[in-house]
């Protein structure tokens, strides 16, 4: 009962961190009005998390379940190329605009002052994706028997790169923008870059 209770607790804690950093661009946040936010005290935020650089790993983490999984399946049920690539890309723009305090994390952002490891952890984050956009590349290579040229890494870096550029957009305009703005539009001009016939 009590392992119940204190994981719901982990979870509003870390639910109150992603509204805070959404409602307030730019403002640091400290666990006393982290802790005012959750109506606990600051002691009972520790007693869950150690410091407040895991309260943030906790952010990431939840990113990483919500996303690669999702992203394996993909892999696994989809066989054509250019719907693989668009429903990765579209995964992550989507959880982006769900998730607008998240997004401060995955530009950095809200990390300024924060210890290094959680700038890690984006990065690899990042490079997760891109690592399976380049393994699906490379599978379609294969199963035509072609090459692709710029290769594999340039094509996945460059997609990579809009994802990315669309999420900084969404922050940057205090949450205006949405990262799935004109992307249904938009893919159509990228999607013959990801297929060799």
């Amino acid at each position: 009962m009590t392992t119940k209770k204190n994981s719901k607790r982990k979870e509003e804690i870390l639910q109150a961190l992603a509204l805070m950093l959404e409602k307030g661009p730019g403002e640091r946040i400290t666990t006393a009005k982290l802790a005012q936010e959750v109506g606990v005290s600051e002691a009972a935020l520790y007693r869950h998390f150690p410091s407040k650089a895991r309260m943030f790993e906790g952010l990431i983490e939840f990113t990483e379940e919500a996303l690669f999984s999702r992203i394996n399946r993909i892999a696994k049920e989809q066989d054509d190329i250019r719907e693989q690539c668009f429903q990765i890309m579209t995964l992550v723009l989507t959880f982006a605009s769900r998730n607008p305090g998240i997004c401060r994390l995955l530009t950095g952002e809200a990390l300024a002052g924060e210890h290094e490891r959680l700038r890690g952890r984006i990065s690899q984050l990042f490079n997760r994706i891109e690592t399976q956009l380049k393994q699906q590349l490379r599978q379609h290579e294969v199963a035509v028997s072609g090459k692709f040229n710029p290769d594999v890494a340039s094509r996945a870096n460059l997609l990579m790169a809009i994802v990315e550029g669309r999420i900084q957009q969404y922050v940057r305009t205090d949450f205006l923008q949405s990262p799935l703005a004109s992307w249904d539009q938009q893919w159509p001009l990228l999607s013959n870059m990801v297929a060799l016939n």
